[in-house]
């Protein structure tokens, strides 16, 4: 099927070019390789019939997230308007979320022992066989909300934010996120109330020396 002229690739725009023709390394420009694109691609909604297609709306949206700028870059960036750039990026968000328990997991109780032979070999000291996770916290920039609740809102280094939350196993993979708390609470209260914490969901229930078990 034809695309119609207001969906059509523009392949001089260099990122385009990049991804279609020349055959080179994207992640420099989308902090993926290809390989990881194809296997987003193949668990996302790839089976649209009309718009710009699975593989331009994944590199608009990779490309947004990668660069971290404003709609008005990424649309000159890709040849598209502004407006469209803004669907595209809410509805692959959308989508990538939708599946996010399905790529974001917690070890079994069986593969505790190679997460924390790999911890050991990352820190060259067996002590940390007993590791099951690495656990930190960021601040994501938000604009804070209206009236007097928007200063809850605003962290230590004075900018509006909302805290993420996120467990890697040794590999760096996440295994476990949560987020949502305002950038003035600290992260040891936002442990407490993450489910991780209150429902104690990991390590898993029935582990041998569980309680020695921790993150680092």
């Amino acid at each position: 099927m034809q695309r119609p002229d207001y969906c059509r690739f523009n392949l001089s725009m260099p990122l385009l070019r990049t991804f279609f023709e020349d055959g080179s390394d994207i992640r420099p420009d989308f902090r993926h390789s290809r390989e990881s694109l194809a296997k987003l691609m193949g668990m996302t909604k790839s089976d649209r019939r009309h718009g710009w297609g699975p593989a331009i709306e994944n590199l608009v949206f990779l490309f947004w997230l990668a660069s971290g700028t404003s709609y008005r870059v990424v649309s000159r960036a890709f040849g598209m308007p502004r407006a469209t750039v803004h669907r595209v990026v809410h509805r692959v968000c959308e989508e990538v979320v939708a599946i996010r328990c399905r790529v974001i997991l917690l070890p079994k109780m069986e593969n505790l022992a190679e997460v924390g032979s790999g911890f050991a070999g990352l820190a060259g000291h067996p002590a940390f066989q007993k590791a099951v996770g690495a656990i930190d916290s960021c601040h994501v920039r938000i604009k804070p909300p209206s009236g007097p609740d928007g200063q809850c809102y605003r962290n230590r280094k004075l900018f509006p934010s909302i805290i993420l939350q996120a467990v890697c196993d040794h590999q760096g993979r996440f295994i476990d996120t949560y987020t949502g708390w305002p950038g003035s609470v600290h992260d040891s209260r936002v442990l407490r109330n993450s489910p991780l914490f209150t429902k104690e969901v990991y390590p898993p229930p029935g582990q041998v020396g569980r309680r020695n078990a921790s993150f680092v």
